[in-house]
């Protein structure tokens, strides 16, 4: 019997201003303030965010707590093939500690789990260059 992988759906609205609202409620992100956070912004935090959640996801499989902290940069441009605007370079860098530490390969499988599970960036061309910082 064929098996169907796990699906996952989301959802947010705009409403005339342009307030964003996620299906799940919480927080409105205020339209008016398009100069402060504009889509671009938005791309970038959730790939910070979605790493991180990989991340800790990860971690807790491993019995390992987790503090971390993370910012993202990106560079929006023409494209050389199609002249169109898109992001060209995309940078994550993030600063972590785990307790217990775990050794070295370890750290570098939950690591490399953490940039591999992460939609967001999976969905991204390009793909994101990440850098971390172990403490």
């Amino acid at each position: 019997m064929p098996t169907h992988a796990k699906s996952f759906d989301y959802a947010v609205s705009l409403d005339e201003t342009w307030d964003a609202r996620s299906d799940r409620g919480g927080g409105v992100l205020a339209g008016a303030d398009e100069a402060s956070w504009t889509p671009e912004h938005l791309v970038l935090a959730g790939l910070a965010r979605c790493t991180l959640t990989s991340l800790r996801y990860h971690c807790v499989r491993a019995g390992v707590a987790l503090t971390s902290s993370a910012s993202a940069h990106g560079t929006v441009t023409r494209r050389e093939p199609d002249g169109r605007f898109a992001f060209v370079e995309i940078t994550f860098a993030a600063t972590v500690s785990f307790d217990p530490r775990p050794d070295d390969d370890a750290i570098g499988d939950l690591l490399a789990k953490a940039e591999r599970d992460c939609f967001v960036g999976a969905s991204l061309a390009p793909g994101p260059k990440y850098s971390w910082d172990v403490g």
